[in-house]
């Protein structure tokens, strides 16, 4: 009994201690200022908001030997800022900012001067809410948290402008105005000693683009070592794709520039999560269905790309090299922002590589000269509707000759019908013989048995196109047709078009020959039905391209039955 009383105490014991590691794991003891215990003690930051990527110290080759700036590797490691002597962000100076243009209305927090809200004025969130625009960066946390962060990062224990300090302005709202075509937004900040920093933001009309500026001036006596570097912070969710939610088939998530290549870091992956690479002409993204916050580093320099992952939150980073500022002299530093709908111009022309934010997927070589003819037959249509009937006609014009030739081998088929039904009966019993047969019918009537798949094999690739070009393409976002079809990127509300599609592809079924296995038949008989059911949740432009290109293979193939069935009524000399 003794024994056994001890074993029970050990046991309590054990279960105790278990439970207190649990709530010091769970419910870490604060310090004064809210700061967990371990954190304080290690100086870690107490999230990723709070990570400011450190500017390498100078090496020593380079101590008083250069009066030009001295640019090295920046340190990739993250470290809480030191204290400086700027304003308390609560303090009314600290204000929020808010900035309108023509397409933005943006919110800059002088914390930091980040980017912590954006509407696109022309971008309404849904058709039915006009006055209710899409709004890509959001400080409400937890689960619309999505901040674009900017600052400069010095040495180690030293002050510097990050996205932690506090910033000054003169002025608490700034608008374009409408004889203007830019506006600039600056923002002050001073350490006391001599480092002076103008952060400018540059709004043009008409343009999701935003050029952002460092003037650093030192009067102090001693050099300072500064590196820019911008950031990403956001809320993710794991996103499953759902059948009835195209969206949901576009990537969400952080996505870098490699300097040939894009590529998307997926949050939950061990490797990824651990991304960090050096690239120089890259850029990083947050990527969602046709809208994209993008920042684009100084072109020829080598950026440090790292991406962190904590709980539910992830911060995508790009740190360039370290520059000296020496006593008494300045220096500028300069990126661009892009915040906004995927326009592919836009995209472009704020820097080259940043068109490939818009995925096309494996077929880009197909869907980007695709989306480059539908988009010049809509500046002369107008209407995305009609330009898709359009460039489905020219599609078709394009493999004329392959279509033509198909089809000339479908109605002579039609035509040798009841010779072929007479095979069958005559060999029903012999296989051997009854292909031999077919195969000598085919060849005296020069009929390719295949000849009806190759178009449908060609279809394939500008069926996937379309459907990548209408799932990316924002031009085409909320665009109307005709009657009630008023958003081509969405499912026909009242499953008109997906009906009259598999109308045309049964009339397309009666006007081809049968298939002489009955089983084949009776697959292509329900064919209509099953695609009907299929492209029913799809997005009302790629049905209407199905359907139009249904419609002009029965037009072609009517056409070519009539001609061939004539060639069959004539004697034979």
């Amino acid at each position: 009994m003794p024994n056994t009383r001890m074993l029970l105490w050990i046991a309590l014991a054990a279960i105790l201690y278990m439970n207190y590691q649990a709530w010091m794991h769970d419910y870490p003891a604060l310090d004064a200022q809210g700061t967990t215990a371990s954190a304080a003690a290690s100086g870690a930051p107490r999230t990723l908001g709070d990570s400011v990527p450190q500017a390498a110290a100078p090496a020593a080759a380079d101590s008083g030997a250069s009066t030009a700036p001295a640019v090295t590797a920046a340190a990739d490691a993250f470290a809480a800022p030191p204290t400086s002597a700027t304003p308390a962000q609560d303090s009314p100076s600290s204000q929020p900012l808010h900035v309108t243009t023509d397409v933005l209305d943006i919110v800059i927090n002088l914390k930091g001067g980040e980017l912590s809200q954006a509407d696109l004025l022309k971008y309404p969130l849904r058709k039915d809410a006009p006055n209710v625009p899409v709004r890509l960066l959001s400080h409400d946390p937890p689960d619309s948290l999505y901040l674009l962060q900017t600052g400069l990062s010095g040495a180690a224990g030293e002050a510097a402008p990050t996205h932690l300090a506090t910033w000054t302005s003169a002025e608490k709202t700034f608008a374009l105005s409408a004889g203007a075509n830019e506006l600039r937004v600056p923002l002050t900040w001073t350490d006391g000693a001599g480092l002076n920093v103008t952060k400018t933001f540059v709004f043009t009309r008409g343009q999701y683009s935003i050029d952002l500026i460092y003037d650093v001036q030192n009067t102090g006596a001693a050099p300072r070592r500064l590196a820019s570097y911008s950031q990403f912070l956001r809320h993710w969710e794991h996103a499953s794709r759902s059948y009835f939610d195209v969206e949901t088939y576009s990537f969400k998530g952080p996505a870098v520039w490699m300097g040939t290549k894009s590529r998307d870091l997926n949050v939950e992956s061990d490797t990824d999560s651990k991304f960090s690479e050096t690239i120089t002409n890259g850029w990083l993204a947050t990527l969602q269905h046709q809208f994209v916050s993008a920042i684009v580093p100084t072109a020829d320099q080598p950026y440090s790309y790292r991406l962190q992952v904590l709980d539910k939150q992830y911060l995508l980073s790009a740190t360039g090299p370290s520059v000296e500022v020496a006593a008494g002299a300045k220096s500028q530093f300069h990126q661009k922002l892009f915040v906004g709908p995927k326009l592919q111009s836009q995209l472009a022309a704020t820097s080259p590589n940043l068109r490939y934010t818009v995925d096309f997927g494996v077929l880009t070589v197909l869907a980007q000269p695709l989306f480059a003819t539908l988009n010049w037959v809509h500046g002369i249509i107008g209407n995305w509707g009609w330009s898709i009937i359009v460039v489905t006609a020219l599609i078709k014009l394009l493999f004329y000759p392959l279509s033509q030739a198909s089809g000339r081998s479908m109605a002579k088929m039609r035509t040798v019908g009841p010779r072929m039904k007479q095979i069958q009966e005559t060999f029903k019993d012999d296989r051997e013989k009854l292909g031999r047969a077919m195969m000598d019918l085919y060849k005296k009537e020069k009929i390719n048995p295949l000849a009806g798949c190759l178009p449908m094999l060609v279809q394939i690739p500008f069926f996937i196109s379309f459907y990548r070009v209408l799932l990316e393409s924002v031009e085409m976002r909320q665009a109307p047709f005709l009657l009630w079809v008023n958003d081509l990127s969405a499912r026909d509300p009242f499953f008109v078009l997906p009906l009259l599609m598999g109308g045309a592809m049964f009339a397309q079924f009666k006007l081809n020959p049968a298939p002489p296995d009955p089983t084949q038949a009776k697959i292509m008989q329900f064919m209509p039905l099953i695609m009907t059911g299929m492209m029913a949740w799809f997005p009302s432009g790629l049905v209407l391209y199905w359907l139009t290109n249904t419609l002009l293979t029965i037009a072609q193939q009517w056409r070519v039955n009539q001609v061939v069935e004539a060639e069959a009524a004539k004697p034979r000399s």
